[in-house]
């Protein structure tokens, strides 16, 4: 059953039954048979399909993100955003794609040959709760303009804007809901010719075993422990700035936010207390209330985790300097800013990833040490070094096991730019020119 509730009030927003595998089997059918139609058209055609997504999608912005809003928790402020990223998104490929999977003539002694980008078929796409529409699309959109269809599972707690998403989806784009049953996931991967996952490294494993199982290409965006990286000659209250926006943003429920602080000990006095000055200024309240600045969890079970993280860290020597405790009296999941200092390998957070409100302190000797703590740690999303000599900030970049390395600036994803992780952050890229090449047949032509 997909269940949604309101974030603040727990009120039921939405209920959905799961399909039956032979419910599946006729909308995989019939998807299958709209794609096949749908890559016969030239690119030009289809992105234009796309471009009045995007206009329609533009016009219901202000729905749909107050559905995200009440629905996942978030910042009003927050899910506009995600609104307009995604519209953003759309152009971008809309625009690009033409010239992106144009063939390629390719010299040999054959007479003519070529490298042509031909669709996989039906991508399936298994998707979480924390972006309902950025996430989605950011798949999706590569995908249709290589002439793929795309199936969506959504997360089961966001079945509203889900649904009210795809209602703007419109009939010229095979691309539409499956409300499966997570029993049946697998089946699904088999009748489908690619995978897409966006969720925890947990789930991620077991996915990529059953795609590995059917010999399925899949792209993993798993979880992320982004290290923010101080070092001792950084502008420290513009550093500090930056942690606490990219650590308490979308109430720390990202995986791209900033978690492990690695603060050069020469500074860390310094930089703390400005880190926890900037963390007090956060407000908790309903989240579609403009003064609010830190937003409640998604769902209980969530703040629970968060909290049993804490209270391991502290039981194993970490220090917490602001927050660390469930507050009383607030209708809704929150949590507050948390900061938690000498952070050891005996606390679980030191390992884990934190899908909440709370920043880890680690310091470090010196700028070496920073960098052997940063790459101490499973994930390998992204990465930020803040620094005033930018020569060496290149050098150590170079040296940290993550997908992307943001210098003076917390990490993000850019349009322009590849998304995606190393080591139990994941495989494969979305966004970019590279991320329209993952779900596509890359495919040689010769002529005597």
């Amino acid at each position: 059953m997909y269940t949604s509730y309101h974030a603040v009030s727990g009120e039921l927003l939405f209920s959905h039954t799961c399909l039956t595998k032979t419910e599946f089997d006729v909308q995989s059918q019939q998807l299958s048979q709209r794609q096949y139609d749908f890559a016969s058209k030239n690119v030009q055609i289809r992105t234009q399909y796309l471009l009045s997504f995007a206009s329609r999608l533009e016009e219901a912005r202000d729905e749909l993100a107050y559905q995200i809003c009440i629905e996942v928790g978030r910042c009003l402020r927050e899910c506009e955003a995600e609104i307009t990223k995604s519209i953003a998104l759309i152009r971008y490929y809309a625009h690009l794609a033409p010239e992106l999977l144009a063939h390629k003539t390719i010299a040999t002694q054959a007479s003519l040959s070529q490298v042509r980008f031909e669709p996989l078929g039906t991508v399936l796409a298994v998707m979480p709760w924390n972006y309902p529409v950025w996430q989605i699309l950011r798949f999706a959109i590569p995908a249709l303009c290589a002439g793929n269809a795309c199936m969506v599972k959504p997360a089961p707690s966001v079945g509203k804007i889900s649904q009210m998403l795809f209602e703007l989806v419109g009939e010229d784009l095979p691309f539409q809901l499956v409300w499966l049953e997570e029993k049946d996931t697998e089946y699904a991967i088999s009748q489908t010719q690619a995978l897409a996952f966006t969720g925890s490294t947990h789930t991620g494993r077991h996915l990529a075993a059953l795609a590995g199982k059917h010999l399925r290409k899949c792209v993993m965006e798993l979880g992320g422990s982004n290290a923010f990286i101080v070092l001792n000659d950084a502008d420290i209250e513009q550093a500090a700035a930056e942690a606490c926006y990219s650590r308490f943003r979308d109430a720390g429920q990202s995986c791209n936010a900033a978690k492990r602080i690695i603060v050069h000990a020469d500074i860390a006095e310094e930089f703390i207390a400005a880190f926890k000055r900037q963390c007090q200024k956060l407000q908790m309240g309903a989240p579609w209330l403009s003064a609010t600045t830190l937003a409640p969890l998604h769902r209980q079970d969530l703040r629970d985790s968060v909290h049993a993280q804490v209270m391991d860290a502290r039981a194993h020597g970490a220090e917490c300097l602001l927050g660390g405790e469930i507050p009383e009296n607030l209708q809704g999941w929150f949590y507050p800013a948390t900061i938690l200092d000498k952070v050891n390998r005996q606390c679980r957070v030191y390992n884990e990833e934190v899908f909440g409100p709370v920043a880890l302190i680690l310091r470090a000797e010196d700028s070496e040490h920073a960098v052997m703590l940063a790459n101490d740690n499973p994930f390998g999303l992204g990465a930020s070094i803040y620094s005033n000599d930018t020569n060496h900030a290149w050098q150590y970049a170079e040296r940290l096991d993550a997908g992307s390395v943001f210098i003076n600036r917390h990490t993000s994803s850019d349009l322009r730019l590849p998304f995606g992780g190393v080591k139990d952050s994941g495989f494969g890229r979305e966004l970019s020119e590279f991320g329209i090449y993952e779900f596509v047949n890359v495919k040689s032509y010769w002529q005597k």
